[in-house]
C-alpha cells in the first residue's frame, strides 16, 4: 500500500509540473499569437451547449445515484425520537435539492444566454436594491426556520431526565473498544475514576470499591436494551476523544476524557422485529450473496451475516478506529431481565479474582 501511495504522489507531482510548464509556455506567447486564442462566436455557442450538457449530466447522475444507492440507506429509525429527526433531515434535503436545481439551471442558462458575441458589450447593473433584498430575505427566512426547527428538535432529543424510570447505562470508550455498565438492581451507577483502574483485580473501569452503589453494577461487552423503556446513557472516555454513534437509533454523543456526557432515547423496535423489515431482509440477502461468492473463492470475511444494531465510534481515534464497535440487542423486558440474571455483578467479579 505504501508503494502504491508513493507512486500516486509521484504521478501527481509529475502532472503538476507538466501543467506549470504548459502555463509558462502560454504566458510567453506574443500578442499576435495570443490573439489566435481568443474565442469566436462559434466557440462561445459551443461552450454554451456544453454548459447545458453538463447541467443535464449533473441532474441525471444525481437521479441515478438515488435510484442505485438508496438501498444502502438505513431502515426506519428504531428510537422514539428518530422519526422526527428523519423528517427534519428529509425536509432539509428537499429544500437543498430544490434550491440546487433552480440555481444550477439559472447559472447554466445565463452562461449560454449571455455568452460573448462579436461587437456586443456586456450590460450590467452596479446594484439593484430590490433584487438584493429578495435574494437575501428568502434564504434568511428559510434558514431561520430550519435553525429554529432544528433547535426545537435538538432540545426535545436532549431532554435527559429521570422521568419515566429510565434505565441507567454507562458507555465507556477506550482505544479501541467499548464497555457498557449497568446500574444493577438499584439502577444507580457507582462512582468511578480512571485513576482507580486495576487490571490485575479486574477493575477495568476504575469503579470505586468503597462505593456501595458500585457493588451491584454489571459490566458487559454486549449492550442489551429493553424495548419501550427510556435509556439514559452516561458516557466516558479513558484516553482520547471518541463518539458514541448508534445510527439505527439516530443517536450520537462525544465521549470526552475527563468529563461525563449524556444522551437519552427510547428503543421502539426489537432486534427480532427489525430483522423482519423488508428493506433489512433484502439487505441481508444481498450481503450474504456476496459473502457466499467470497466463500466459494476461499476468501476471508465470508461467513453469513445477520443484521444487528451496533454502537460505533464516529471519531477517527487511532489506527484501529474502524474496528471499534459493540453489538446492541433490543429485546422484550422479560428477555432483558432473564439476560441480566445471568450476568455477574462487580462485587462478584472482584471476589472471583481474589
Amino acid at each position: 500500500m505504501t508503494v502504491v501511495l508513493t507512486l500516486a504522489v509521484l504521478a501527481l507531482v509529475a502532472i503538476a509540473i507538466w501543467q506549470l510548464t504548459k502555463i509558462f509556455e502560454l504566458s510567453q506567447l506574443k500578442a499576435d499569437q495570443s490573439r489566435a486564442q481568443i474565442a469566436n462566436d462559434n466557440d462561445n455557442k459551443n461552450n454554451g451547449y456544453l454548459l447545458f450538457a453538463f447541467m443535464v449530466f449533473t441532474y441525471l447522475i444525481t437521479i441515478w445515484s438515488f435510484w442505485k444507492y438508496s438501498k444502502f440507506f438505513l431502515p426506519e429509525a428504531s428510537s422514539a425520537h428518530g422519526a422526527e429527526y428523519d423528517y427534519l433531515m428529509l425536509v432539509s434535503f428537499v429544500i437543498i435539492f430544490i434550491v440546487q436545481f433552480i440555481t444550477q439551471f439559472l447559472l447554466h442558462y445565463f452562461g449560454y444566454k449571455y455568452r460573448g458575441k462579436e461587437g456586443q458589450k456586456a450590460l450590467f447593473y452596479a446594484d439593484n436594491d430590490r433584487l438584493e433584498f429578495i435574494w437575501t430575505i428568502i434564504p434568511v427566512i428559510v434558514l431561520a426556520g430550519l435553525i429554529l426547527w432544528g433547535l426545537y428538535t435538538w432540545t426535545n432529543i436532549m431532554d435527559v431526565n429521570d422521568e419515566d424510570d429510565p434505565l441507567i447505562v454507562e458507555l465507556y470508550a477506550q482505544q479501541f473498544n467499548w464497555t457498557a455498565r449497568y446500574g444493577g438492581a438499584d439502577n444507580v451507577l457507582g462512582g468511578a475514576n480512571v485513576r482507580m483502574i486495576d487490571i490485575d483485580k479486574a477493575n477495568v473501569l476504575g469503579l470505586d470499591e468503597s462505593d456501595s452503589y458500585a457493588s451491584d453494577d454489571v459490566i458487559v461487552k454486549e449492550l442489551h436494551l429493553p424495548v419501550g423503556r427510556k435509556v439514559n446513557f452516561k458516557m466516558r472516555s479513558q484516553d482520547v476523544l471518541h463518539s458514541a454513534y448508534m445510527p439505527h437509533f439516530r443517536a450520537q454523543m462525544n465521549c470526552v476524557p475527563g468529563m461525563t456526557t449524556e444522551f437519552s432515547f427510547t428503543p421502539i423496535t426489537t432486534t427480532a422485529d427489525i430483522r423482519k423489515n423488508p428493506d433489512v431482509v433484502d439487505k441481508v440477502k444481498r450481503t450474504n450473496k456476496i459473502r457466499a461468492e467470497r466463500a466459494a473463492n476461499g476468501e476471508d470475511n465470508s461467513d453469513p451475516w445477520e443484521y444487528d444494531y451496533i454502537l460505533l465510534c464516529n471519531k477517527i481515534c487511532g489506527k484501529s478506529h474502524y474496528n471499534m464497535q459493540m453489538k446492541i440487542i433490543v429485546e422484550t423486558q422479560e428477555e432483558y431481565d432473564a439476560w441480566m440474571k445471568t450476568q455477574q455483578t462487580f462485587s462478584q467479579t472482584m471476589a472471583s479474582v481474589q
